[in-house]
């Protein structure tokens, strides 16, 4: 716990048998069978020792960079340790609401930690003079989770200084058709970019993620990080999602959320949303927020709380976008429960 709020609880905390997770940020019907199959073809390989040269190639052609601008990791999170233990800041800020987990790692790292906190009535929309003029260690979500909205990429840029390390982590920015405010590929002094292959491709139980950032900050991630990171049946996703069709196919997928998340949006009668989400997912408040998720829960849907992130409270609730026939079930439960409170 830091200040009231539990940094560590997650979406995956809220699901359970028979419940219809609305609660995770994962693509329903993932991972693919052409990536399955990429993934079982490594398998005979694992008496050896994971070579990581041909999936960050992979991943720096997919972003059209160097590899040495490019750093494997067991996931997002472990990046966002990565981080704690690579830099040492003096005043590290994080933008809430937003993930959690890199607030904890710093913390966990005995990192000091400010909080910038964006206001719904703002459409918690990042204004950059809100950032302190002296913090050396900045991090944001593009789009944020659990906001779901999407930082133009020329404020962020404002955000960058010659001595600031800044974090963006794009972990959902391939679930936005055209990725138009991504900064990866960018040459920007401190810029380091997080991605994840967790969200569009469903492996959160593979755990694969990818750092990119100016070859002296990989290096200075890559000496506090453990020999053999990612194993190699992630490196084989990480090469399989890497290619010219994996690229088409998430930006089909982009397009299907798109038109899924304004249905679910359509059809949420109860509940206030702030901002323009752009994410697969949205966040709603709700009087009685506490009590109508416990209810959803009752009848058989997950969503997944706010209050654990700072700047929200048991008024808010997120829902993660899902197929037009899921939306259809919830909808007509969150109707009838949001009236019975």
């Amino acid at each position: 716990m830091a200040d009231g709020f539990d940094l560590w609880h997650h979406g995956d905390l809220e699901v359970g048998d028979g419940l219809v997770d609305l609660a995770v940020n994962v693509r329903s019907g993932t991972p693919p069978p052409w990536l399955i199959d990429a993934i079982t073809a490594s398998l005979p390989d694992l008496a050896a020792y994971p070579r990581q040269e041909a999936a960050v190639r992979a991943v720096a052609a997919r972003h059209r960079m160097d590899p040495e601008r490019v750093l494997l990791t067991a996931g997002a999170a472990e990046a966002f340790v990565l981080i704690a233990r690579a830099f040492r800041p003096r005043h590290a800020v994080v933008v809430h609401p937003q993930f959690t987990e890199p607030e904890a790692a710093l913390r966990s790292a005995g990192h000091m930690v400010d909080r910038v906190i964006l206001r719904p009535e703002d459409g918690f929309v990042l204004d950059p003079a809100a950032i302190p003029a002296d913090a050396d260690l900045v991090v944001i979500g593009n789009p944020t989770n659990p906001t779901s909205v999407l930082h133009r990429a020329d404020d962020l840029r404002e955000l960058a200084r010659p001595d600031r390390i800044l974090v963006v982590d794009e972990a959902f920015m391939d679930a936005v058709p055209g990725e138009p405010e991504s900064l990866a590929g960018a040459s920007i002094p401190g810029l380091v970019v997080i991605r994840s292959l967790t969200k569009t491709w469903g492996l959160a139980g593979l755990r694969v993620g990818y750092v990119l950032a100016a070859a002296g900050l990989i290096e200075q991630l890559a000496a506090v990080q453990p020999h053999w990171p990612v194993s190699t049946p992630a490196l084989a996703a990480a090469i399989a999602c890497s290619n010219e069709h994996a690229v088409a196919e998430a930006a089909a997928a982009a397009l299907d959320t798109e038109r899924q998340r304004s249905y679910l949006l359509d059809n949420l009668v109860a509940g206030r949303t702030y901002g323009v989400p752009r994410g697969p997912f949205v966040l709603v408040q709700v009087a009685g927020g506490t009590v109508l998720r416990e209810a959803l829960r009752a009848k058989g849907y997950a969503v997944r709380r706010g209050d654990t992130f700072p700047g929200l409270g048991p008024d808010w609730l997120r829902i993660a976008v899902r197929p037009e026939d899921v939306v259809d079930g919830f909808v007509k439960v969150w109707r009838d429960t949001a009236v019975d409170l």
